[in-house]
């Protein structure tokens, strides 16, 4: 990950609030050429010290390539959006403001009862907010015993992770709130994240 020094994120706990609030993630493999897959991917564990884990079609190309110490490469992303130099008090160069962590792993099978435990907090992370949630536990247990064998339950083993948080630190805070209110004026959700993320980011 290319990562200047202003926009670097090593923190632990940034890193497993970032995921859990950012789940739908690539998964990059190497097979016979770059394969990616994107899935949510779940942290379990403390800020400290967490696994990943998720799921995958056996029918998924890349699921082959799914084997014991396999390198992964996975990709979560956070709100990200084109900044116009136009919203600058003076001329300046266009940009684009974002958020991500970068995982390499290493792969762990699952086995059938870890990949039901897994599907269970999977989908209790995921229903908790609906206001008629369905959890694990109340789907037919045939459709249940019809699905697992049709899918691959892994971990993933964190090796190295990278963060970056590029939301225009060391410009002045006029520019700061001027991208703010245009990203806002915008009227799209992922543009509203950003600028909540950019007012998080510089305290106001």
């Amino acid at each position: 990950m290319y990562r200047p020094e202003k926009y670097r994120k090593d923190e632990n706990a940034f890193f497993y609030e970032f995921i859990k609030k950012h789940p739908f993630a690539t998964l990059v493999m190497n097979g016979q050429r770059l394969l990616a897959t994107h899935i949510p991917v779940l942290p379990k564990g403390s800020a400290a010290d967490f696994l990943l884990f998720s799921h995958m079609a056996n029918h998924n190309e890349q699921q082959q390539y799914l084997k014991e110490g396999a390198d992964a490469l996975i990709i979560f992303q956070g709100p990200h959006a084109y900044v116009s130099a136009s919203w600058y008090r003076e001329k300046d160069i266009s940009t684009w403001d974002y958020s991500a962590v970068h995982v390499n792993a290493k792969i762990r099978i699952q086995s059938r009862e870890e990949l039901e435990l897994s599907l269970k907090e999977l989908v209790a992370f995921f229903e908790k907010e609906e206001e008629k949630p369905l959890f694990y536990d109340e789907i037919p247990a045939k459709m249940l015993a019809d699905h697992l064998p049709l899918i691959t339950g892994f971990w993933l083993q964190p090796v190295k992770i990278e963060g970056i948080s590029k939301h225009h630190q060391s410009y002045h805070p006029e520019d700061v709130n001027r991208v703010m209110d245009q990203l806002r004026k915008r009227g799209n959700g992922e543009d509203s994240q950003l600028a909540d993320d950019l007012a998080k980011t510089h305290n106001l």
